[in-house]
């Protein structure tokens, strides 16, 4: 692959899409050009109208590094450092999850629901997101509702470091505060609009039936969810909704198959009133909305 030979782009990326087939890379086309580009420093339409470029042998070196490691399923987004979220870029490291375009459902439906509470016209909003990983969810949230406010919990000081650089790069630091320790515990006494999070909720019967990519790089911690993946579900829908501003919601990514078990987590809850099950664009049920009743106390 890498002699004395010419490799121009369009020749190595062909090369790589049927190498990466032969090798079970899901997307093979599309992660042999997120890596080149990555070599590179350019965007991924320079490629296009770039076929006849010849690479440099440091280049070749670089990119050839990063082929081995994708083959042996280290995920793109650790292999390039960032990943693209809701439009914005993330700085990912082995200590966070990598965004799934799945959890811009939950984004999505906080903003929604947020510039709609009584009373925070202009964005004054305050919102908890647990378990942050990469500060994906609130500070998308925070982007596109200037105003508001967040509070960001995760168990790991690393991830945090992850989020706190993130915060900076999209220029949110001073909206934005962060707090290291589990679920709810550093931030009890407190009251949100909103409080949002993407738990693990992988069962643990299924972790080994996960993708190499997923398995065998990404945190377990942020992964495992308990003998029926409710675990964390389970504590946030006790100790969550009294923190809750009268008129304000929970709102959790789940996964397949559980939406009607943590809606039904939330009910028993005295404080909650209405719940919500949004689907994906898969038809997948994958977010739950609960409300806390207007005047509950």
């Amino acid at each position: 692959m890498m002699s004395e030979e010419i490799w121009t782009i369009g020749r190595i990326l062909k090369w790589t899409e049927q190498y990466f087939g032969r090798k079970g890379v899901e997307s093979p086309r599309l992660d042999a050009e997120v890596l080149l580009s990555h070599v590179l420093g350019k965007a991924r339409i320079y490629l296009y109208v770039h076929f006849d470029e010849p690479l440099e042998k440091k280049e070749l070196a670089a990119y050839r590094e990063l082929v081995r490691k994708r083959v042996q399923r280290v995920p793109v987004a650790y292999l390039v450092g960032s990943r693209e979220f809701m439009g914005l870029d993330f700085r990912v490291s082995t200590a966070t999850l990598v965004p799934r375009p799945d959890t811009e459902i939950l984004v999505q439906a906080a903003l929604e629901r947020l510039k709609k509470i009584p009373g925070t016209e202009g964005g004054a909003v305050r919102f908890a997101d647990i378990g942050t990983g990469t500060g994906a969810i609130c500070l998308s949230v925070l982007r596109f509702l200037p105003g508001a406010e967040a509070v960001t919990v995760d168990i790991s000081a690393e991830a945090l470091a992850v989020a706190k650089e993130n915060a900076e790069a999209l220029g949110l630091s001073e909206r934005i505060a962060f707090f290291e320790g589990d679920l709810l515990e550093p931030v009890k006494g407190q009251r949100f609009h909103a409080i949002l999070s993407n738990p693990p909720y992988i069962p643990d019967g299924d972790i080994d039936r996960l993708a190499p990519e997923v398995r065998e790089n990404e945190p377990m911690t942020a992964l495992a969810g308990g003998r029926d993946g409710l675990d964390f579900y389970r504590r946030l829908c006790r100790e969550a909704p009294p923190m809750l501003e009268p008129g304000g919601f929970l709102a959790f990514e789940v996964g397949i198959r559980q939406a009607d078990a943590v809606a039904g987590l939330a009910k028993e809850h005295a404080l909650i009133g209405q719940t919500e099950i949004l689907k994906d664009l898969s038809g997948i049920e994958r977010v739950v909305v609960a409300w806390r009743e207007d005047g509950a106390k």
